[in-house]
């Protein structure tokens, strides 16, 4: 008799491949956000210093507007 409550073996293989791919593909996209900024981070700041003083007023409302979106979602 087949118990139909436990998922096919193949089903299970391919979770677990996809399982070991996973942290892979998150080094990938992490290693290309982290070039990006590295490069926009030296654009801006062969800018000017004014440049980068406004980009920082601005990183820093996002960061407490996600913030505070967050909170208020939360509860």
């Amino acid at each position: 008799m087949d118990d139909v409550s436990r998922p096919p073996a193949t089903l299970l293989a391919e979770e677990a491949l996809l399982g070991l791919l996973l942290p892979f593909w998150q080094l990938v996209i992490g290693a290309f956000v982290l070039v990006v900024l590295v490069l926009s981070v030296g654009r801006l700041a062969r800018r000017g210093r004014s440049r980068m003083t406004t980009a920082l007023l601005v990183t820093a409302a996002a960061i407490a507007g996600f913030a505070l979106v967050g909170v208020l979602l939360q509860g």
